[in-house]
């Protein structure tokens, strides 16, 4: 947000198009989802270039997740867990980024409720809908809420996040999604 004036502006910046590359930028090819299939030299930690003059992207996103505070969390097409940050496996219950790495996303500890009074498992059809598998199949960034059943705690058995996906291009095919999460 950005004072103008005597007014507040809010101004949103889409990360699909923060950095597009010829993959993304070419007609007939959506400007959705980040494109690690570039030619350009790499700087690494010291500022200089890299000696990789092609680096995988999907790699690159893995270890950023891996280390993030944020609660975040990255699949690879087949819906596997590639990356997930610490803060997201205490936030929907998946032990720890070592237990999770390797697992199938659904199938895992994490479990998907609908949002009835019962709080009952979610369909197939509505599983094909959470924000990390649409943005898979359409290639675009998606955004929903999910309820969550946390693990055994006291308190509550159920938590709600806000989550949104982009989908990981590499040479313009989706590669994974990455999703942040957000407590509602």
């Amino acid at each position: 947000m950005r004072q103008i004036g005597g007014a507040v502006a809010h101004v949103e910046l889409s990360i699909s198009e923060a950095f597009p590359t010829p993959a993304t930028a070419s007609p007939g090819h959506g400007s959705t989802g980040f494109d690690d299939a570039d030619d350009r030299a790499h700087v690494n930690d010291r500022g200089h270039a890299d000696s990789r003059a092609h680096v995988d992207g999907f790699s690159r996103w893995s270890e950023a997740v891996s280390t993030a505070a944020e609660p975040c969390l990255l699949i690879d097409r087949e819906t596997t867990i590639a990356a997930v940050s610490p803060s997201c496996c205490q936030l929907l219950g998946l032990g720890t980024p070592l237990d999770a790495l390797g697992l199938p996303l659904l199938g895992s500890a994490l479990r998907l409720l609908d949002f009835t009074a019962a709080r009952g498992e979610l369909t197939e059809q509505d599983v094909e809908k959470i924000p990390p598998l649409l943005a898979l199949q359409s290639a675009r960034l998606a955004r929903g809420l999910l309820r969550v059943r946390c693990p055994e705690g006291p308190g509550t058995d159920a938590t709600t996040v806000d989550a949104i996906t982009t989908p990981i291009l590499t040479d313009g095919e989706v590669a994974g999604s990455l999703t942040f999460f957000a407590e509602v």
